[in-house]
């Protein structure tokens, strides 16, 4: 039996990278979905899940606008009779050296990042608590649970994302809502490519690659499988959790002792 056959979910940033390939596994496990992104240049992933999909929909929206976000949500209510799964995928890379960086950029960054991951959340949580139920995974990063280079923006906005979705699980556990955060490595999607087509990365990109224990880079299938997991009643003891899909980089470091004991 599909594991969340009956279900309707909301992801952000639907059109392409994470947010597609969430909407793929969803579909595919059974769950109607209502796609959101300011661009409606669909990938195959998104396309696919139509497909599938018991029900669809999909609106242009940017996930800072409060009162767009909240007609959205209340017509997914009146549409498809309930709201039970939210993914908060939407995202933007940025940060600089804190000396040189814009407020304005900062801004921008925090404002996607972080407040674009409240406001889905503040409007779903009222459909979440009328029905007693629901389950809200926050795609962070694994730059919200340690410091990068360069990172300054984007790691205090994915910090920020984890510390907003453990305070949102204690306070709405007893209601029958659980929220979760999922924290990627470094995953192959067009917001990774942009970043390294900056130039002038090509080695820092290799060593990236490499502090990842698996020696490579990420999927966006595999943080799919990763949300499904947390969407699902598979789950159901889980809340309040940051967990990091990341090939190991969160790990520790390797240091050429693995080689010695022959194990490269």
């Amino acid at each position: 039996m599909a594991r969340l056959g009956g279900k309707v979910a909301l992801i952000t940033g639907a059109v392409s990278g994470i947010g597609s390939a969430c909407a793929l596994r969803l579909a595919q496990e059974g769950a109607a979905i209502v796609g959101l992104d300011l661009r409606s240049s669909f990938d195959d992933r998104w396309r696919r899940a139509c497909e599938l999909a018991p029900r669809h929909s999909f609106e242009e929206a940017d996930v800072r606008d409060d009162a767009r976000i909240g007609e959205i949500v209340a017509r997914v209510k009146d549409d498809f009779g309930s709201l039970d799964v939210l993914v908060n995928s939407a995202g933007t890379p940025g940060g600089g050296a804190v000396h040189e960086l814009e407020p304005a950029e900062f801004e921008r960054v925090i404002g996607i990042n972080l407040t674009g991951t409240f406001i889905p959340c503040r409007h779903a949580l009222r459909v979440m608590l009328e029905q007693e139920s629901g389950s809200i995974i926050n795609i962070a990063s694994i730059e919200g649970l340690q410091g990068a280079e360069g990172g300054s923006a984007y790691n205090a906005s994915k910090g920020g994302v984890v510390l907003l979705t453990r305070s949102m699980a204690m306070d709405y556990a007893r209601k029958g809502i659980r929220v979760n955060a999922v924290c990627p490595g470094f995953i192959e999607t067009p917001m990774f490519d942009a970043v390294w087509a900056m130039g002038g990365l090509d080695d820092v990109r290799e060593r990236i690659r490499d502090a990842h224990q698996l020696g490579r880079f990420g999927k966006p299938e595999e943080i799919a499988n990763a949300v499904l997991f947390l969407a699902s009643e598979e789950s159901s003891f889980i809340t309040g959790q940051a967990l990091p899909v990341d090939g190991g980089f969160t790990a520790g470091h390797r240091f050429g002792v693995a080689r010695l004991m022959g194990l490269e």
